[in-house]
């Protein structure tokens, strides 16, 4: 699938509820360093932290009845999996994460207090 300005837009109408809206400000040190505006976005303010979450629940509201019921199950060391969990859980679809030996227990532990079934071992 390709990239299309409708696609995005269509994303955007599916995120337009279940998501805070984060502030986008202008970094004024790259900016005269750039000559240029250069903004970022605090997606540092998410529920995870992480931008993963806006890809992560649009995947899922496009999921069709019978795998909503399923689940869906995604390999991540973090960022990813937390965003794929909480959204699941909002959701009510079940999430199942194969996070590898060396993930930070912070977010093995996170990712199963938000409900997911966490399997280890993946490299």
């Amino acid at each position: 699938m390709s990239v299309t300005l409708a696609t995005i837009r269509a994303a955007a109408r599916r995120l337009a509820h279940g998501l805070p809206v984060t502030p986008c400000p202008e970094s004024i040190p790259l900016s005269e360093l750039t000559g240029m505006q250069v903004f970022y976005k605090l997606d540092n303010l998410q529920r995870t932290g992480s931008f993963k979450e806006r890809g992560a629940r649009n995947a899922l509201l496009q999921l069709a009845p019978a795998p909503r019921r399923r689940g869906v199950i995604a390999a991540s060391a973090g960022n990813h999996a937390l965003g794929l969990v909480y959204h699941g859980q909002l959701l009510k679809i079940p999430v199942t994460v194969v996070m590898p030996d060396y993930a930070p227990l912070i977010k093995i532990t996170t990712c199963q207090r938000l409900g997911a079934r966490v399997i280890g071992g993946g490299n």
